[in-house]
């Protein structure tokens, strides 16, 4: 596949940013966040000639407008603490790639599909100070196919505050006339604190960073498969209903215990982290449009003794997930939040210290929307975070929605050689399919 790069520039808001609000501080849940662009790219089946003259053209002109409410992924991110809203823009890249779409999403390849994704090179050479907080690319197919790629500040934009705006860019260049108004509530409720070190997050989680030959790859738990996941994980005395992601997080957690156990002749005690979103929670002032680091890390714990069936794990991951209701969200905010804030990450460092245990950390894009991006020419094929191969990475699934029914893909990095076991000695492929075409 090759990919030319048939302009760049930097989209601005299509009305300038009143001067109150050129500088946005980030909220204390921001600061957690490491300095990382998070990718997501979104596919599209081909359209003709005629319409994508149009379309092109729409997409930029949208994305201006979109800008105006979103104003601050238009700046720069300064010091990990605010943003500088000077309306440079967002780094936008038009391309052209030599291949159809159904080439790439025939046998989808991590590798490959990374290339769709905007570089860094240029824009931060040509941002000069700061970093830009969001990048996009549009890729156009011979066959008239549209990815895009987009790569977003983890300081300000959590999976849910990705999808708003997302959805409020789609909504006007298709001319629906919805309007998806952001809130920027969160550095008014959780107030920021300098004395909070950098990187904070990163510096408690030493036994989550794993140096050796990672590798992701992509199970596909279909409509059918969840169904008897989720039957077997129910229990009138634990979980009677578990959601879809429960059940699947669950199960993917029982059989990474799997992979521990032969791999070290023992069952070890073992934690699933799974990411959960503040919003909506009862007694909160959040509602879904707000824009931040808007979540909080739940802790799932299972012991060496406990029974490793999936009702027990289930139940555990309930009970984790029920502890950060609306009282917990309250005492995070304010300005005795910090010292909340403190304490958890505390019980936080604690948790991580056991280099005889086994962690896995779960993050999701379910339920918020994320296919109902059109931006005029029909719903997203497929939506995909990519992968990552290298020499330091992290156990992390990333759980996301199928296009079509109730399904999830769930795209999971680990050891090559835990990989291999995970597959051989689990029945992870007897509920999933490994990276099929999201065309079938």
């Amino acid at each position: 596949m090759e990919i030319e790069i048939m302009s760049r520039e930097n989209i601005k808001p299509s009305s300038p940013t009143p001067s109150h609000l050129k500088t946005y501080k980030l909220s204390l849940l921001d600061q957690l966040m490491p300095s990382a662009h998070v990718p997501i790219i979104f596919f599209y089946g081909p359209i003709n000639q005629t319409d994508m003259s149009i379309r092109l053209p729409k997409l930029k002109q949208s994305l201006s407008e979109a800008l105006t409410s979103f104003y601050p992924f238009a700046g720069k991110v300064k010091d990990d603490l605010y943003i500088d809203c000077n309306d440079e823009g967002v780094s936008y890249t038009q391309a052209k790639v030599s291949c159809c779409l159904s080439d790439i999403l025939g046998k989808p390849d991590s590798e490959t599909i990374f290339k769709l994704l905007p570089g860094d090179s240029y824009f931060m050479e040509s941002s000069g100070n700061g970093i830009p907080v969001a990048m996009i690319q549009v890729n156009v197919f011979k066959c008239g196919g549209v990815a895009i790629g987009t790569k977003t500040s983890h300081k300000i934009i959590d999976g849910p505050t990705s999808t708003a705006f997302l959805k409020a860019w789609a909504a006007i260049a298709r001319g629906s006339g919805e309007t998806v108004e952001p809130c920027f509530i969160a550095p008014s409720l959780f107030p920021q604190n300098d004395c909070l070190p950098k990187d904070t997050m990163l510096a408690i989680w030493p036994s989550l960073i794993k140096f050796g030959k990672g590798i992701t790859k992509r199970f596909v738990f279909d409509a059918s498969s969840v169904a008897i996941l989720k039957a077997r994980a129910a229990s009138s005395l634990l979980v009677h209903r578990p959601t879809r992601v429960e059940a699947v997080s669950a199960f993917i957690w029982q059989c990474n215990m799997l992979v521990s156990k032969a791999k070290h002749g023992c069952q070890r005690p073992s934690f699933l982290s799974l990411i959960v979103n503040l919003r909506g929670k009862k007694g909160t002032q959040l509602p879904s449009n707000s824009v931040g680091n808007l979540l909080w890390m739940t802790i799932a714990q299972c012991s060496a003794e406990t029974e490793r069936e999936l009702h027990p794990l289930v139940g555990l991951l309930r009970e984790s997930i029920s502890k950060i209701d609306g009282d917990f969200v309250q005492k995070l905010s304010g300005e005795e939040g910090f010292s909340k804030v403190c304490e958890c990450l505390q019980e936080f460092g604690e948790v991580y210290s056991n280099a005889g245990a086994d962690y896995l950390t779960f993050t999701s894009l379910c339920n918020v929307g994320i296919y109902e991006t059109d931006f005029g020419w029909g719903r997203p094929i497929w939506v995909t975070p990519g992968g990552i191969t290298g020499p330091v990475f992290q156990n992390l699934v990333f759980l996301n929605e199928t296009s079509v029914g109730d399904g999830i893909e769930a795209w999971l990095t680990l050891d090559e050689q835990d990989m291999i076991i995970l597959e051989r000695d689990t029945e992870i492929l007897s509920f999933s399919a490994l990276d099929p075409s999201p065309l079938s």
